[in-house]
């Protein structure tokens, strides 16, 4: 069997939003798929989420879903063909066992949660608890405003200059893999 490097995807939920994201979480899927990156996620069946948890299995991939007991309550909430489900009582202990288990972190589009995901590993990552690469897949332009208010936070002051590289931020799934460091 395939050694596996792990990567933690912090992404949508929801199922009423645009193809062109679908498209790019199926696309990440595939390609993590394809140079053995074990896909650790949220554990949802719903959004990008399982979008990508699909088909990173369609491609031959290996899938862990973490996810909190009453959200897997939720009938069809949980992405039961994971290769391994996780079941936690809180979602902070969701984020810690993520966490724990990736060897580096995407955030894709997505709401509060994504969002509030990928500032906790970024934070982390200033602060020196981590050195993992972090990469904010920026499809069609979903995140330009978030990124210019970052720019704002850094001009201002409110944020150290060096933290502009704790992340990179690509627009396409095929740039992610690089980003990541995977396959180098």
């Amino acid at each position: 069997m395939a050694s596996y490097r792990s990567v933690a995807v912090y992404c949508s939920s929801s199922n009423a939003i645009d193809n062109i994201y679908v498209q790019a979480a199926q696309e990440l899927g595939r390609l993590f798929a394809e140079k053995h990156v074990q896909l650790v996620n949220g554990g949802g069946s719903v959004g990008l989420m399982g979008h990508m948890a699909r088909s990173v299995h369609d491609h031959g991939g290996r899938v862990v879903g973490v996810i909190p007991l009453a959200l897997k309550k939720i009938e069809g909430r949980a992405y039961e063909a994971s290769d391994e489900l996780v079941l936690t009582e809180t979602m902070h202990e969701r984020k810690r066992i993520m966490y724990e288990r990736s060897d580096g972190y995407v955030a894709m589009a997505g709401g509060y949660g994504t969002i509030e995901e990928f500032l906790e590993i970024v934070t982390l990552k200033n602060l020196g608890y981590h050195d993992k690469n972090i990469v904010l897949l920026n499809t069609n332009g979903f995140f330009d405003e978030l990124i210019s208010f970052f720019n704002k936070m850094t001009e201002s002051g409110f944020v150290k200059e060096s933290c502009r590289s704790c992340f990179h931020t690509v627009s396409r799934p095929e740039d992610v893999l690089k980003a990541l460091g995977v396959g180098e």
